[in-house]
């Protein structure tokens, strides 16, 4: 290029539909048997003595038996017939002891409708049954399944369909409504580059990062544990004021010796798969933080231990070594749970489209329904109906799976199994 030539601007090159009419010849080649090391490149070797192109690959093996379907074009080049190229690959797969089909057409694959989705399904045992009215609920609202593939086997059987033609909000309601009535737990995301995006996640701590509800340890170190334990469950289900149920379940702590803090921290149980959880997401890159209605004298004790980015809790007032049945600053309740969700995301630097609320009580639900997603885990009835999804299996780090994270990449990234 010569000096009085202008820059010439970048142009990216034109998209595949453009460059491969939908008329041209295309061959559909499906090979199936037992899976062994070298059947893939096996293939193409032998379609690379035809110079044909590739259009599309799919593979899947299940329990040591592969599915290889290789869109390609049908042979133009050195006079070579697509008969030839049938008759090859053909005497290849018999050699091999496996089964090919080849089907000719024209074209790419069809275009996938507008609207697309990943259907995240959680069974523990997942059924037939339960997988034929998904699969019919989605068809039902207008949706295609795509692709379809398994993220985990163990704890749960978690299953992702790809799926398009239809609204993700649409999809959402319909399937929440046939969870429901199945049994089985199922999360519905918009596909696209925003699921792999940096996210934060935020979680309420008792009764879902921890087994317990804090006040009830406190209460049984008082001797006030079953009136405490009544005055959560009626706040829980929403039928009390979460800050009057608070200060009455507080004030029956009044005169506690403040050592009874670090017995109290010793007493909580950890949710099986919290810890696998916060360290997948934290070594992933996400940033985890915690809200609660219970005490930092708790909740900062659990930051520490976890290595969690962000906590936010009520404060049990003490004074001369002793608990005053009191509680200072601000009060976390329902609305402040979602107000703090929206400070850590702008703190994060997270829009608030790609946070992840997990909550159990009804004190959560503005918090599940400020976040991009929120997950009911182990839930009351009135915060499973209003939450975008549902977990009702005791493991936390299902959660994960819900992200489109498999088991072999938990396991990959941390090494260990919890």
């Amino acid at each position: 290029m010569s000096a009085s030539q202008p820059p010439q601007p970048f142009l990216s090159p034109e998209p595949p539909e453009s460059r491969r009419d939908a008329d041209t010849p295309t061959l559909l080649v499906k090979i199936f048997g037992k899976d062994r090391p070298g059947i893939t490149a096996g293939l193409f070797d032998t379609l690379a003595a035809y110079s044909v192109d590739v259009v599309d690959i799919e593979q899947v093996v299940t329990r040591g038996r592969i599915v290889l379907c290789a869109l390609v074009t049908a042979p133009t080049a050195g006079g070579t017939t697509e008969g030839d190229l049938r008759a090859t690959v053909h005497s290849w797969a018999e050699s091999l002891k496996l089964q090919a089909e080849i089907i000719s057409g024209t074209g790419d694959n069809r275009p996938r409708g507008d609207g697309r989705s990943h259907v995240t399904v959680l069974g523990h045992p997942l059924t037939a049954e339960s997988t034929a009215a998904i699969a019919a609920r989605i068809t039902s609202t207008g949706g295609n399944i795509d692709r379809i593939f398994r993220l985990a086997k163990y704890p749960v059987t978690a299953v992702e369909f790809a799926v398009s033609g239809t609204g993700t909000e649409v999809l959402r309601t319909a399937l929440a409504v046939e969870a429901a009535g199945i049994g089985v737990d199922v999360a519905v995301v918009s596909a696209g580059l925003s699921r792999r995006a940096q996210r934060l996640v935020v979680m309420d701590v008792d009764s879902t990062l921890i087994q317990d509800e804090v006040i009830e340890l406190f209460a049984a170190h008082a001797g006030c544990e079953a009136e405490v334990a009544a005055v959560t469950e009626q706040a829980m289900r929403g039928e009390l004021d979460f800050e009057q149920s608070l200060h009455a379940r507080v004030a029956l702590l009044a005169g506690l010796d403040v050592s009874v803090v670090e017995k109290v921290r010793a007493d909580v149980r950890l949710t099986p798969g919290a810890r696998t959880l916060i360290r997948t997401l934290k070594r992933l890159g996400y940033q985890v933080g915690v809200v609660s209605g219970g005490f930092t004298q708790v909740t900062d004790d659990l930051k520490e231990r976890l290595g969690l980015d962000f906590a936010s809790a009520n404060t049990l007032e003490v004074v001369d070594g002793k608990l005053t049945g009191r509680v200072t600053g601000d009060i976390v309740d329902r609305a402040g749970k979602a107000r703090l969700l929206r400070s850590f995301a702008a703190e994060a630097g997270v829009p608030l489209a790609q946070t992840v609320a997990i909550g159990d009580g009804a004190n959560d639900l503005d918090m599940l329904n400020t976040a991009g997603l929120g997950v009911a885990f182990n839930a009351k009835p009135v915060v499973r109906e209003a939450a975008h999804t549902a977990v009702n299996v005791p493991f936390l780090d299902t959660v994960l799976y819900l992200l489109g994270i498999t088991r072999e990449e938990v396991e990959a990234v941390d090494g260990l199994v919890e």
